[in-house]
Protein backbone atom coordinates (compact mmCIF):
# COMPACT_ATOMS: atom_id res chain seq x y z
CA UNK A 1 0.00 0.00 0.00
CA UNK A 2 1.32 3.42 -0.95
CA UNK A 3 0.95 5.39 2.29
CA UNK A 4 1.01 8.71 0.45
CA UNK A 5 -1.92 7.94 -1.88
CA UNK A 6 -4.95 6.07 -0.57
CA UNK A 7 -8.17 4.76 -2.07
CA UNK A 8 -11.46 5.87 -0.51
CA UNK A 9 -11.59 2.70 1.61
CA UNK A 10 -8.00 3.15 2.83
CA UNK A 11 -8.58 6.87 3.47
CA UNK A 12 -11.72 6.07 5.45
CA UNK A 13 -9.82 3.55 7.59
CA UNK A 14 -7.11 6.10 8.42
CA UNK A 15 -9.52 8.93 9.18
CA UNK A 16 -11.78 6.57 11.12
CA UNK A 17 -9.02 5.76 13.63
CA UNK A 18 -8.72 9.42 14.63
CA UNK A 19 -12.48 9.97 14.74
CA UNK A 20 -13.01 6.78 16.79
CA UNK A 21 -10.46 7.87 19.36
CA UNK A 22 -12.11 11.27 19.76
CA UNK A 23 -15.66 9.96 19.95
CA UNK A 24 -15.08 6.86 22.09
CA UNK A 25 -16.10 4.72 19.14
CA UNK A 26 -19.36 6.55 18.41
CA UNK A 27 -18.45 8.17 15.06
CA UNK A 28 -17.47 6.25 11.91
CA UNK A 29 -15.94 7.35 8.62
CA UNK A 30 -16.76 5.22 5.59
CA UNK A 31 -15.73 5.36 1.93
CA UNK A 32 -19.07 7.11 1.35
CA UNK A 33 -17.97 9.81 3.81
CA UNK A 34 -14.75 10.29 1.84
CA UNK A 35 -16.73 10.68 -1.39
CA UNK A 36 -19.05 13.13 0.39
CA UNK A 37 -16.05 15.22 1.45
CA UNK A 38 -14.98 15.32 -2.21
CA UNK A 39 -18.46 16.37 -3.30
CA UNK A 40 -18.55 19.14 -0.66
CA UNK A 41 -15.08 20.41 -1.58
CA UNK A 42 -13.29 19.32 1.61
CA UNK A 43 -11.07 16.83 -0.24
CA UNK A 44 -9.71 16.44 -3.78
CA UNK A 45 -8.68 13.24 -5.53
CA UNK A 46 -5.05 13.14 -6.63
CA UNK A 47 -5.13 10.30 -9.12
CA UNK A 48 -6.28 6.77 -9.85
CA UNK A 49 -5.38 3.53 -8.11
CA UNK A 50 -3.78 0.59 -9.94
CA UNK A 51 -7.23 -0.63 -11.03
CA UNK A 52 -7.71 2.65 -12.99
CA UNK A 53 -11.16 3.03 -11.41
CA UNK A 54 -10.68 3.98 -7.77
CA UNK A 55 -9.63 7.54 -7.03
CA UNK A 56 -6.73 8.14 -4.68
CA UNK A 57 -6.31 10.81 -2.01
CA UNK A 58 -3.21 12.15 -0.25
CA UNK A 59 -3.03 11.08 3.38
CA UNK A 60 -2.27 14.66 4.49
CA UNK A 61 -5.35 15.90 2.60
CA UNK A 62 -7.52 13.22 4.25
CA UNK A 63 -6.26 14.26 7.68
CA UNK A 64 -6.98 17.91 6.86
CA UNK A 65 -10.52 17.07 5.71
CA UNK A 66 -11.15 14.99 8.85
CA UNK A 67 -10.02 17.88 11.03
CA UNK A 68 -12.13 20.35 9.05
CA UNK A 69 -15.30 18.27 9.42
CA UNK A 70 -14.67 16.96 12.96
CA UNK A 71 -16.49 19.62 15.00
CA UNK A 72 -19.70 19.28 13.03
CA UNK A 73 -19.55 15.47 12.99
CA UNK A 74 -19.03 15.21 16.74
CA UNK A 75 -21.44 17.96 17.83
CA UNK A 76 -24.17 15.51 18.88
CA UNK A 77 -21.69 13.36 20.82
CA UNK A 78 -20.01 16.14 22.80
CA UNK A 79 -23.19 18.10 23.56
CA UNK A 80 -24.60 15.41 25.85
Amino acid sequence: MDIEHLTAAQAAAHANRARQALSAGAAHITPTTIRSWVHRGHLAATGLAADNRSRTYRLADVARAELKTRARALRHITSS
